[in-house]
């Protein structure tokens, strides 16, 4: 992977160097995914970019429109080669099925990505957990040495636990099977 340089960000940019830094390093994370990936992968999502644009459109809109007319017969000079249509329907169909299968190729790619990142926010959801758990724990130390009372509730107790991602996962992999 390649070193990004330093971010320096100023005031009227809106980012503190964090969010800058954050932001730097998730493009970065994706450029490198991008160049790592192989040259069937980068194919697919070529030509799902292309047939998914507007150009791609214009361009059968136009082929199909010219084959229809000439082989109706309505341009002078040029000869039906497919009265029935039958070729122009197959040459569809098969340019269906290739473009559907492009298509879904790079939906796995993509697919696996977001799996990454939504492993990632997880990561990142039980640490915050975890610190905002010991950060109540310290402040109620702090408010026991202050003196300083606190109500303490069964919310300020259920609080103080850690959670357990398994159990969670657990009890909504049974609630998902009701």
């Amino acid at each position: 992977m390649t070193k990004s340089k330093p971010i320096t960000t100023s005031p009227a940019d809106g980012l503190t160097p964090t969010l800058a830094r954050n932001i730097d390093a998730i493009m970065n994370r994706r450029r490198e995914s991008q160049r790592t990936a192989s040259a069937q992968e980068r194919a697919a999502a070529a030509i799902s970019k292309f047939a998914g644009s507007m150009v791609f459109v214009y361009i059968h809109l136009a082929l199909y429109a010219f084959w229809i007319v000439a082989n109706l017969g309505w341009i002078p000079g040029v000869a039906p080669w497919d009265p029935s249509l039958v070729i122009l329907a197959m040459e569809a169909s098969v340019e269906a099925i290739f473009l559907s299968t492009f298509v879904l190729i790079n939906q796995n790619r993509m697919a696996a990505e977001d799996d990454l990142r939504a492993d990632l926010d997880l990561q990142v959801s039980l640490l915050t957990e975890h610190e905002t758990t010991r950060l109540i724990t310290m402040v109620e130390a702090i408010a026991a040495k202050l003196e300083v009372s606190i109500e303490a509730s069964e919310d300020l107790k259920e609080l103080k636990k850690d959670v357990a991602p398994e159990a969670v996962l657990d009890r909504i992999e049974a609630k998902t099977e009701e």
